[in-house]
């Protein structure tokens, strides 16, 4: 199912007012962890892969109306079963599809390099769609020579619309990437480079043919504009230039 996301870079000072004034219509998402003295919220690490002509970062700059992301996703901290996502992002015009397949952490380099679907998929996630999905990724990685180009990590806020389960909010904050990771890299911390020094990035996604009205009231009272924020290639310059954006 096809659904919209918009996107917008707002400044920190703002968050908490945002926050306050977009409560009343969501509940949190039920991923969140309290943290101590903050908010539900947590951390998503995503290893972006792409050939090595970086065909895909092309596709976003040249602003490509039909375009994909390939990426393994974990979340939060290592602990032993931790779980990732295989997944491919495809941006249709201005709607958005993914394809996702779920395994172990501690198995993805047999996956990658063995293409062994049915051996490592999650039994509970093993149902022809995931397979399917898993299918697709892995021939793409073969097919395109593709490999891990860059890490992005970042602590997300997540709520779901009170009357429409389908909106979901999100706060991503304290983005941070690296530079043509190794797989290994996906829980880790170290010489990872700030995207914004200043700003978080603030995501409305729904799945009908208008915004929430709770939601455009938001956009227009904060004078949010809708920008074509892309975590990956803001991610890939940032580390590749170890150069903080001051925005």
């Amino acid at each position: 199912m096809l659904r919209y996301e918009r996107k917008y870079l707002v400044p920190n000072s703002a968050m908490n007012q945002l926050r306050n004034r977009l409560l009343p219509f969501v509940n949190a998402d039920q991923n969140t962890i309290a943290t101590p003295g903050g908010h539900p919220q947590y951390a998503v690490r995503s290893i972006y892969f792409d050939s090595r002509s970086l065909d895909f970062y092309a596709e976003k700059t040249e602003g490509l109306l039909l375009r994909r992301k390939f990426r393994i996703r974990g979340y939060n901290n290592f602990e032993p079963g931790s779980k990732v996502v295989f997944e491919i992002k495809r941006k249709i015009e201005n709607r958005i599809k993914k394809h996702r397949s779920f395994f172990n952490y501690q198995d993805t380099e047999q996956v990658l390099q063995s293409g062994d679907i049915d051996r490592y998929i999650l039994k509970e996630k093993s149902s022809p769609v995931f397979v399917e999905d898993a299918q697709r990724f892995l021939y793409h990685i073969k097919k395109q020579n593709l490999r891990p180009s860059c890490l992005v990590v970042y602590e997300r806020e997540a709520w779901h619309g009170k009357l429409n389960h389908g909106v979901r909010i999100t706060f991503d904050k304290n983005i941070r990437s690296l530079h043509y990771p190794e797989l290994s890299s996906l829980f880790d911390e170290d010489n990872l480079s700030l995207l914004f020094d200043n700003h978080f990035i603030l995501e409305i996604k729904y799945y009908s043919d208008q915004m929430p009205l709770w939601a455009r009231s938001l956009v227009q009272e904060f004078k949010l504009r809708h920008d074509a924020l892309s975590k990956y290639t803001i991610g890939f310059d940032a580390s590749a230039n170890h150069k903080l954006l001051t925005y």
